[in-house]
């Protein structure tokens, strides 16, 4: 999809439009477009059809958009909230399941991926790794989002992938801890309350100031929009915050923890 998208991003900056004016062109919002050109989005047929016609491209972007491998990296129903992760300006999220996607290592994802059953075919598993490792393209930024992590212990005791992909994962997270825009702070095992019991959430905030909600389940998943619902899961990771241990002591654990293996 990377491949395609540049080809797309090179056709278009040849005829001096931006990303809106394709976007207009194509009957498309311009963070579709960005999303296309950043490999985040397959280009679908039908698409690559009309900017081959606008773009005067003789049927380029066509035989690439039917060629491309049959595989979603990003499932139908996330498409929303992955344009909007890459737009926020903040994000806040618990996890206590796995380690967030924002931080995994190339090789935890693919240990993810793989514990999938059914299990995902092995192109399925490297493309949806490739997805995930690409948004984290944000942290990378001169100016990335602001980055809030609450994540249960067990979460970092499980040992996905064999001893050197945990490793390699726990070196990684306390990498991250060090950086001046992630927060990030472990929900200790042993507790007698937890505010967040009802799994996994995502807070983000758009650069127009929206707040909104995202939540998954095992077969879909939902952005929250509503303010009431949004506050309630606001309230939810405020009571989190002061649960889990501070950002000092949860590098101390990374570190233990990083004795151990």
């Amino acid at each position: 999809m990377k491949m395609v998208g540049t080809q797309v991003a090179a056709a278009r900056t040849a005829k001096n439009l931006t990303q809106k004016q394709l976007g207009e062109l194509v009957r498309l919002d311009a963070e579709t477009i960005a999303s296309i050109e950043q490999g985040r989005r397959a280009l679908m047929p039908n698409v690559a059809e009309l900017m081959d016609r606008h773009l005067g491209l003789p049927g380029l972007l066509t035989v690439a958009a039917h060629g491309m491998p049959e595989v979603d990296a990003t499932p139908p129903w996330a498409e929303e909230y992955m344009d909007l992760e890459y737009t926020a300006i903040a994000i806040s999220w618990f996890d206590n399941q796995v380690v967030p996607g924002l931080l995994q290592t190339e090789s935890y994802a693919r240990a993810v991926f793989g514990c999938r059953v059914p299990a995902h075919p092995e192109a399925e598993v490297e493309a949806l790794t490739a997805s995930r490792i690409a948004r984290q393209e944000i942290l990378r930024r001169p100016t990335p989002p602001t980055l809030s992590f609450v994540v249960w212990e067990a979460v970092l005791r499980d040992r996905l992938g064999g001893d050197a992909v945990y490793a390699e994962q726990l070196r990684h997270l306390r990498a991250c801890a060090g950086l001046p825009d992630v927060t990030l702070q472990v929900m200790p095992l042993g507790r007698t309350s937890h505010a967040g019991l009802d799994g996994p959430f995502i807070l983000l905030e758009t650069p127009d100031h929206q707040h909104l909600g995202y939540t998954e389940t095992q077969r879909g998943s939902q952005l929250v929009s509503a303010p009431d619902e949004v506050s309630i899961l606001a309230r939810k990771y405020a009571m989190l915050r002061t649960q889990a241990l501070n950002t000092e002591q949860t590098r101390g654990l990374l570190d233990r923890l990083l004795g151990e293996t």
